[in-house]
């Protein structure tokens, strides 16, 4: 049964679907969604690529960052780093790989958990870090699904449906251990409800097509739009990405009196931005590194993505008692990092003039406004760290200064 047909046997079965669900089941199905069914979609040869894909410095820098974390936490004997959505583990294998290079007592301490829901994902994950997982220095966790309930009597003609709600964030260590929570373009990829002056979008079946329909939103969503978002004007859509504020909460009960350091790293928008007439209705799909406004076109076969409401989600980490920094962009928490070696990890390896000049075009897309630097935010939000040792943490020093 291909994905297509899926979704609309579900909706004959249920009735209209939210858009958030046909967005989970075009990323998510176990069989037929995007992330579900292959591993390719990265890099230049697939449908986007992410920072890990521009050069190995972009996690040499992390890793000189989270060695710096693990010091202002007095050195403790252990320390985990959850990768949420860690694609193929370009990242956590360049994090690694550094620290047990430049870093060999932050190493030592360390256990780095990637958790991904994906087979395919998995199965690459295994591939590219075949010497840390056999060291144990690296753990791939699953990500459970909650299966839905099938409705009425006999043999179902659907697939059991399943939810991308969080089940439980995956720690190797215990919650008594200290925790960094790393998330670099995860919570983009999470369905999001669709509102406008018509109610709240769903998708059902017309003469045996899929066509939008609206019906009543839930009193939460436009509770939601109150206080993080704006109300949609005529014409306009607007993203309520309820299930990244239940993400921030089960992250906020990961640890229990252990310190806890998160860091976002997505595109996406404040309150204010919205406000100014900016960032209204971002849902946008990506295939072949070309952006389309259509999310029907290919299910299955294509990124969905939607902007990081980062109002609503430092809001969230405010509530479940977490401290966050103002927000910045890449290019500055690249910088505060980097300058003080004048980015010496991103050159070490070059020996002729010409690598070093490669390296040094790589590294500008990274931070700068013309590359990746302006378009990625980045959120820090911490708990039970002492606030002027977050503050005294470098990726946050060239942001202080300007």
């Amino acid at each position: 049964m291909s994905l297509r047909e899926k979704i609309e046997c579900e909706i004959r079965e249920r009735g209209p679907i939210p858009f958030s669900r046909y967005m989970e089941l075009c990323l998510y199905d176990p069989d037929e969604g995007y992330y579900s069914r292959n591993a390719e979609q990265f890099g230049k040869a697939g449908d986007f690529y992410t920072s890990s894909d521009v050069h190995a410095v972009f996690g040499r820098l992390l890793a000189r960052q989270f060695d710096e974390i693990w010091r202002a936490l007095d050195r403790p004997p252990q320390i985990e780093i959850l990768e949420l959505g860690p694609g193929r583990g370009l990242f956590a294998r360049d994090v690694l790989d550094w620290s047990n290079k430049k870093f060999p007592d932050f190493f030592a301490a360390l256990i780095y958990t990637l958790q991904e829901s994906s087979p395919a994902l998995q199965a690459k994950l295994q591939e590219n870090l075949t010497e840390h997982v056999a060291a144990e220095k690296a753990y791939i966790s699953g990500e459970a699904r909650i299966a839905r309930p099938q409705v009425g009597a006999g043999a179902p003609t659907c697939p059991a449906e399943q939810s991308s709600a969080p089940a439980g964030i995956h720690r190797r260590l215990t919650y008594h251990a200290p925790l960094i929570v790393f998330a670099n373009e995860f919570f983009d990829a999470l369905p999001v409800e669709i509102l406008s002056l018509q109610g709240k979008l769903h998708l059902a079946l017309e003469n045996n097509r899929l066509q939008e329909t609206c019906l009543p939103p839930l009193a939460a969503e436009l509770e939601f739009l109150d206080r993080y978002s704006v109300h949609p004007e005529p014409g306009e859509r607007i993203e309520v990405p309820i299930l990244a504020q239940d993400w921030i909460r089960q992250i906020a009960n990961s640890t229990t009196s252990a310190p806890l350091l998160l860091i976002v790293i997505d595109y996406g928008y404040t309150r204010e931005q919205q406000l100014a007439d900016r960032y209204r209705g971002t849902v946008m799909a990506y295939r072949h590194h070309s952006a389309s406004p259509d999310p029907y076109q290919a299910p299955g076969e294509q990124d969905l993505t939607a902007h990081v409401n980062f109002t609503a989600l430092a809001a969230a980490c405010e509530q479940a008692g977490m401290r966050c920094e103002k927000l910045f962009t890449q290019s500055q928490f690249l910088m505060g990092i980097g300058e003080k070696n004048q980015f010496a990890d991103a050159f070490e390896d070059c020996r002729l003039p010409q690598e070093r000049a490669k390296v040094a075009l790589q590294l500008k897309h990274l931070v700068t406004p013309a590359g990746m630097g302006e378009n990625f935010q980045v959120l820090m939000a911490s708990r039970g760290i002492e606030p002027d040792k977050v503050a005294a943490l470098s990726g946050l020093l060239w942001n202080e200064r300007r």
